[in-house]
């Protein structure tokens, strides 16, 4: 299967043509949308998100992954497959992550090209076939090459807020499992304490936690985390010992 993570946005019209390529190239191989909302422009939020969803997908699977404001310039197209999970995309270290914190994983140029390249239009024109093409188990025709990644970004965690979903809760690029329980974060002058589930504080309180992906995540129960302290993409998150 083809999962498509990427900084398009959801409503415009950019997915359906990834997705239209996919299905000529790929007919038989279903495509998921895995996410779209990606921050804008950011690689470094992108990659930390990318690989704490990518570890989750199933092996022999594809992700299609685009965050690109290089596009048409002189960044190459790239794929890796990380333990036993390919990735193809930009060399910009949007994959890279992913790379290096799996347990085996090797990168690839990619030597296809096709007929006709958008300058500014890689997910769909080279990403998505090149994507089919492995799904289809066709190594061979997207002439891949072996060799290191351009960009790298490294295994290391990303002490920012990544992310900020539909409920206000804001993701950081900091693995949960690599904090003291007794942890608190700090972040916009605030220093929030740690709970293992929203129902854990009173309503509207702020807290981090654990969250589905293994990252940790500043929450509010019944609430915006992200209105109620004024977070953004971007903030500095900091690590306090707890008392």
């Amino acid at each position: 299967m083809i999962f498509l993570f990427t900084d398009f946005g959801a409503a415009g019209i950019y997915v359906g043509q990834v997705k239209a390529v996919l299905q000529s190239y790929a007919p038989k191989e279903p495509a998921i949308d895995l996410l779209h909302d990606a921050p804008a422009f950011n690689v470094k939020a992108g990659a930390h998100l990318l690989a704490a969803l990518a570890a989750r997908l199933p092996r022999d699977s594809v992700t299609v992954a685009v965050v690109d404001p290089g596009v048409g310039g002189p960044r190459a197209p790239a794929a890796v497959l990380a333990d036993g999970r390919w990735l193809v995309g930009p060399d910009n270290g949007l994959i890279s992550v992913a790379a290096a914190r799996a347990r085996k994983s090797e990168a690839y140029s990619i030597g296809w090209r096709p007929k006709e390249l958008s300058a500014s239009f890689h997910g769909r024109d080279l990403f998505a076939p090149v994507a089919a093409m492995l799904a289809r188990g066709d190594r061979k025709r997207a002439a891949l090459k072996k060799a290191a990644l351009a960009v790298n970004f490294g295994p290391d965690d990303l002490a920012e807020i990544v992310y900020v979903d539909h409920y206000g809760n804001a993701v950081t690029g900091l693995r949960a499992s690599g904090l003291p329980r007794t942890a608190r974060l700090a972040v916009r002058g605030r220093r929030i304490v740690r709970a293992r589930a929203f129902s854990d504080v009173p309503a509207g309180a702020a807290f981090w936690y654990e969250n589905s992906v293994g990252l940790a995540e500043v929450a509010a129960n019944s609430d915006s985390a992200a209105a109620r302290l004024g977070l953004r993409i971007g903030d500095a998150v900091g690590i306090a010992s707890g008392s």
